[in-house]
């Protein structure tokens, strides 16, 4: 049976000595098999719950969940030095040495007073990194990213070349035309899932609402992520209301339903 790593080991040497047993000849079997690209879906899931834990502002969660993340880039290091490909050493280089080329304000004579100047300052280096690799302003969006995610990086990358609303309420009236065009697509074509005309102007609806929330300095996935929690209690609090009157949320109609769902927000309010 393999030895615990002793306490006496600088925490992240200790967190990788048990990486090493368990991909190990006696380690676990589930570990042992696993790739980098088989631990795609854990790096994603870990990243979400780590992003929950410390938007609900839980600090013994936010510890369990950072903890649960830094294990996956370990876990994909370990994977990577098996077959001399890069070390954990290497990744945490490779991140001080972009930190320090992106900072020439900070590590360098650069004058940058303000975070926009910043930012600009950074794809600069960025693009001027990738050496021409990027032909596009819009190449280095991730593909993988969830969609309101991926909006918000969009029209972030559009702001920094100008072409961007001049502020918040500025894009408010597109958001009218846009739900005027949602409108517009039912009326002709109805409301239905073969409805392409529909399904586009839906999707520029979403497009226009997240670059609201981007000129207010909001989060569209944050602001999105609250309100389906606030609707899950909301409606949690509405089946406990049925039951106290003697009825069920299977067996109520939807009048009831409503009445229900009035009662739990003025309780809130």
């Amino acid at each position: 049976m393999p030895e615990v790593p002793d306490d006496s080991l600088d925490p992240i040497d200790k967190l990788r000595s048990i990486v090493q047993i368990l991909r190990g000849p006696e380690g676990c079997p589930w570990d042992i098999e696993q790739t980098q690209k088989s631990l795609i879906p854990n790096i994603l899931e870990e990243a979400y719950e780590a992003a929950d834990a410390i938007r609900t502002g839980n600090k013994a969660n936010i510890l369990e969940e950072l903890g649960d993340l830094l294990l996956q880039v370990v876990m994909q290091s370990e994977i990577a030095s098996e077959s001399q490909e890069f070390s954990l050493e290497d990744v945490a280089n490779s991140i001080s040495d972009k930190l320090i080329r992106r900072h020439p304000h900070v590590f360098g004579n650069d004058k940058l007073d303000d975070t926009n100047s910043v930012l600009q300052r950074w794809e600069e280096i960025k693009r001027a990194e990738k050496n021409g690799q990027e032909k596009h302003i819009l190449d280095g969006v991730t593909n993988g990213l969830p969609s309101l995610i991926k909006a918000h990086e969009i029209q972030k990358k559009v702001e920094k070349v100008g072409f961007d609303w001049p502020e918040a309420k500025s894009v408010i009236p597109k958001i009218r035309e846009e739900l005027d065009e949602v409108e517009s697509a039912i009326s002709e074509g109805g409301a239905n899932n073969d409805n392409d005309n529909l399904a586009e102007e839906i999707g520029d609806l979403l497009f226009a609402v997240t670059n609201l929330t981007r000129k207010i300095g909001m989060d569209s996935e944050s602001l999105l992520a609250a309100a389906n929690e606030k609707f899950i209690r909301r409606f949690n609090e509405l089946e406990n209301n049925l039951e106290e009157n003697g009825t069920n949320v299977i067996e109520a109609n939807i009048e009831r339903m409503e009445q229900a769902w009035e009662e739990v927000k003025n309780k809130e309010s």
